[in-house]
This record gives structure tokens, C-alpha cells and sequence, in this order.
């Protein structure tokens, strides 16, 4: 069994208010994703897969390569960080999923990205 690198996975998410629509049932969300590499070797991330589930429980998964459209290579003692976005038809829900990557060795690996809320701050009347 190979060990895989040590690769710690932070997310952050904030509800855009300009860009959602409650009456529409559209909130729209964006995430900041920070991978840092603290591993001996450099990695790259290959893939993604995320499960996002609303509200009332609907779940959608989403998966493809890399990550808005890069496959970064992140050296030991570096991290990667970007943005993205969700849209939800609930103001609250979660994403959580994980990605795939591989070492520099070529040996694949996966990591997990551990569950977020995507929530709209509570209003105060």
C-alpha cells in the first residue's frame, strides 16, 4: 500500500447576494478552495467529484477534470487556491466530495474534501 502525500483541503463559502434571486428560488454561492501540499513531493490534481445537496435533500454530483478548467501542479510547501461557484434552489445546503491526484511518482491518489454548508446569513427583521 503506498502512502498517499499529505495534502490538507480548506474551504470557505459566501452566499452572492447580488446574484441570487430568492423569489426564483436561486441563491448563488461562491467557494474559495485552499490545497496545500505538505508532503515530500510535488502533486497534481487530476480530477474532481462533488456531491452538492440542497435543502430539501436533492443531491447533484458533478465531476470532471481538473478544476475551472487547470490540473495544477502543486510543489511540497505550496498551495493552490481558487474560486468557484454553486447555485442552490434552498438558501442553505452542502457540498462535500473529493479530488484525484496523482504523486510524482505517477501513483494515483485521492483526497477528500470534507463537507461545507453553503448557507444565506440570517436576516434580522
Amino acid at each position: 500500500m503506498i502512502n498517499s502525500p499529505r495534502v490538507c483541503v480548506q474551504v470557505q463559502s459566501v452566499y452572492i447576494e447580488s446574484q441570487s434571486s430568492p423569489d426564483d428560488e436561486r441563491y448563488v454561492f461562491a467557494y474559495t478552495v485552499t490545497i496545500r501540499n505538505l508532503g515530500r513531493g510535488s502533486v497534481q490534481l487530476l480530477g474532481r467529484y462533488w456531491l452538492i445537496t440542497n435543502g430539501h435533500g436533492r443531491e447533484t454530483e458533478v465531476q470532471g477534470e481538473g478544476v475551472i478548467g487547470v490540473q495544477p501542479h502543486i510543489d511540497p510547501g505550496n498551495e493552490y487556491q481558487y474560486t468557484s461557484g454553486a447555485v442552490l434552489e434552498t438558501p442553505l445546503g452542502t457540498m462535500q466530495g473529493h479530488y484525484d491526484m496523482i504523486d510524482a511518482d505517477g501513483n494515483p491518489f485521492s483526497i477528500d474534501i470534507p463537507v461545507f454548508r453553503l448557507a444565506v446569513p440570517a436576516l434580522i427583521h
